[in-house]
């Protein structure tokens, strides 16, 4: 099984995960901020991997140190569960509807970090539960920093941040299912190594 359990402390959070990238589907996840967990809980299901985690963040000062460290600790788990990336498929791509929002990732195993954001350059209304357009790029940069992952995020329509942060993470998952699957014997790079 392609698994790693990571955990993180530090004076601001505390973050104890694992990422199974072949299953099964089910996992408790519980940050202290629910909206983060419904998110969350959408990239379990829609990446069909295994997620468990525990964290726990300075909520009281702002959501932003919970949601970049558990960013953080996903991108290192997942860069463990790969390992040397022999047999990967390494390329994913997924776009995801919510009503009147459209948002497509794409996404390369490289092990290059890069992030490309374009829901921060355009205004979306609200931060349900908390959470906004800001926090998504916040967790996304910690994940591409820490797993080695190129990624590009556009927001192709829409503005309503539920609705863009939930397609965000549904369409990261869709594409990260697509991008670890095995599906030759050899390295999917012809520098011989990711």
């Amino acid at each position: 099984m392609r698994s790693a359990t990571v955990e993180r402390a530090t004076a601001e959070t505390w973050i104890r995960l694992t990422l199974g990238l072949d299953g099964p589907v089910e996992g408790r996840i519980a940050t202290g901020l629910p909206f983060f967990d419904h998110m969350l809980t959408a990239f379990q299901r829609h990446g069909r991997f295994h997620l468990t985690l525990e964290a726990k963040g300075d909520l009281e000062v702002e959501p932003h140190h919970l949601v970049e460290d558990t960013g953080i600790v996903l991108g290192q788990a997942l860069k463990q569960a790969i390992g040397d990336g022999r047999g990967l498929e390494r390329y994913g791509e997924a776009s995801v509807p919510m009503d009147e929002t459209l948002v497509q990732a794409v996404l390369d195993l490289s092990g290059r970090p890069h992030l490309a954001f374009s829901p921060e350059e355009l205004a979306i209304d609200g931060a349900p539960g908390g959470m906004s357009a800001y926090h998504l790029r916040e967790f996304l940069r910690g994940l591409c920093n820490h797993a080695g992952l190129t990624l590009h995020l556009r927001l192709l329509a829409g503005r309503e941040a539920h609705h863009v942060l939930e397609a965000s993470f549904k369409a990261l998952a869709r594409a990260l299912y697509a991008a670890t699957r095995l599906t030759r014997d050899d390295l999917p790079s012809t520098k011989e190594a990711l």
